[in-house]
């Protein structure tokens, strides 16, 4: 918003303090993403700006870690591993999400309140005791240490994060349409794919985003869960971290980044997306 051209001296001082204030904290937060992609680029085995990089010099600058990186057995099947466990949470977050945000749209759904306390639980409770919950069920029942048991883990963390979005689209949906289609003789699976699936389709695809990156960025219930078998990239870069250090991890977090900027870049899109398609302005 734009400063009023009728705005008194304080009240232009509070709009520029405001402004700078959040443009530090801003800074604060990027500033350890800022120092470390350029270290990505270094030439030497350190984790330290060398002379040649601060003297801009192209000698101090290679694509060495990248290429030990897609080289790297152990970081390949890491990834594959972090893309099957990401895409299957996602699927089965999505859909049960969805239908959960759309049981809870409906004024006469009973105990709403307590039913969606319930469904966004794991955003609540911490993450080191459902971890640890989850490891004492699943050793119960076969499930830890398994491929299957991983992805359930992570789509139950994932769920909360599509209801919230779901439900959010579903705020300004007009459900006298489908009472329309039903009048003109539509069954409730056909209004639901032409009508209320069309709609709501930005919001299913941002929580459905969402639930991807806490899976491929989850490591604790991992931690708890996985074998060897099923090591992610954060697996990988935490046990890096802890057994042989290398620049190589730099490389891996500056790629997860500008992974993480793409999707996010697409969930804000559509977003912008699903409130024009519900006549709202996109702020």
């Amino acid at each position: 918003m734009a400063l009023p051209t009728y705005a008194g001296p304080l009240e232009r001082t509070w709009y520029y303090a405001f402004r700078i204030f959040c443009g530090l904290i801003f800074f604060f937060l990027m500033a350890p993403i800022l120092v470390i992609i350029p270290l990505s680029f270094n030439v030497q085995p350190y984790f330290t700006y060398t002379r040649e990089m601060l003297t801009l010099d192209p000698a101090g600058y290679s694509l060495r870690w990248y290429n030990a990186f897609w080289n790297s057995a152990a970081w390949m099947t890491a990834i594959r591993n972090s893309l099957i466990i990401g895409v299957f949470a996602t699927l089965i977050a999505t859909v049960l999400g969805t239908l959960a945000a759309l049981g809870l749209s409906r004024r006469e759904m009973p105990f709403r309140g307590l039913i969606m306390g319930l469904l966004i639980s794991p955003m609540i409770v911490p993450l080191i005791i459902s971890a640890a919950g989850m490891f004492f069920f699943y050793s119960r029942v076969g499930l830890a240490g398994t491929l299957p048991g991983v992805i359930m883990a992570h789509a139950a963390l994932g769920t909360p994060f599509v209801i919230i979005t779901v439900t959010a689209t579903l705020v300004g949906f007009d459900h006298s349409l489908t009472r329309a289609a039903a009048s003109l003789g539509a069954s409730p699976a056909t209004a639901f794919r032409k009508i209320t699936m069309p709609l709501i389709l930005p919001g299913v695809i941002s929580g459905a985003l969402f639930a991807f990156i806490t899976s491929f960025d989850e490591i604790v219930i991992v931690l708890f869960l996985a074998g060897v078998e099923q090591r992610t990239i954060p697996r990988e870069m935490w046990s890096g971290i802890r057994e042989q250090i290398s620049p190589t991890i730099l490389a891996v977090a500056t790629v997860l980044v500008l992974f993480s900027i793409a999707l996010l870049t697409t969930i804000e899109l559509l977003r912008r997306r699903s409130e024009r398609m519900r006549g709202m302005t996109p702020h």
